[in-house]
């Protein structure tokens, strides 16, 4: 489905009631969560080192994101960029127009300079993101779903969609999704939003299985991250 025709039809939110998501789910996203935290332990201590050790700064990162029902929590990364990433950001896209554009397209930079070292190869593997089973733990995410949105996004995200944001909004977000088994970064904004949508309109307990199974290779062949 394209976004000319969600946008089109000011009765797919309506019609699209989703159902909430089964006990089930919960149960399994507490359970997958909690062994994910369990075995990656060791891990989890190797990165914080190599972070402290590149880098001047905290291990973890946490920003606001919109969650279910378009309510904000916290979201937890192992940080991957210097502290002054902000004001790094800022100057660049004012004195390179060409950056200013890939940010436009994308909301992310392909050689974003404001990433360390070790931060650049977290962030190319998705490590960066494995605090977030702590996210899944406490029920802000769940391991499929719809990758959480910036505050920052929701205006364009009504720009494009309008009303049938409560739509995008009425799952939780995930750890992993449809966006991230497809292209990721290298999609545009537009595509991501039409795929999140697409994943609303058909979530099955089968389709979270099989983008699990997605998820994994897509890390390791680091396709359409940066």
């Amino acid at each position: 489905m394209t976004l000319d025709r969600i946008s089109s039809d000011p009765t797919l939110a309506a019609s699209l009631e989703i159902v909430p998501f089964k006990r089930r789910k919960r149960i399994f996203d507490i359970l997958f969560s909690s062994i994910a935290l369990l075995l990656g332990l060791l891990l989890f201590i190797v990165i914080a080192f190599l972070i402290k050790l590149s880098s001047k700064g905290p291990v973890f990162y946490c920003s606001l994101r919109l969650g279910h029902k378009g309510r904000l929590f916290k979201f937890w990364k192992f940080r991957s960029m210097y502290c002054d990433a902000d004001s790094r950001l800022q100057h660049l896209l004012k004195q390179q127009p060409k950056l200013n554009r890939e940010w436009q397209k994308f909301f992310k930079l392909k050689n974003d300079p404001r990433l360390t070292y070790i931060g650049r190869l977290i962030r190319k593997t998705s490590l960066d993101e494995l605090p977030q089973f702590w996210n899944v733990l406490k029920g802000d995410l769940s391991i499929v779903g719809p990758r959480p949105y910036l505050p920052r996004e929701e205006k364009r995200i009504k720009e494009l969609i309008g009303s049938n944001i409560d739509v995008l909004f009425s799952v939780k977000p995930g750890l992993t999704g449809i966006w991230q088994t497809s292209g990721r970064s290298a999609l545009s904004f537009e595509k991501r939003i039409a795929l999140d949508l697409s994943y609303v309109q058909t979530y099955s307990f089968l389709l979270d299985m099989q983008l699990i199974a997605k998820t994994i290779p897509e890390m390791i062949a680091s396709k359409g991250a940066f």
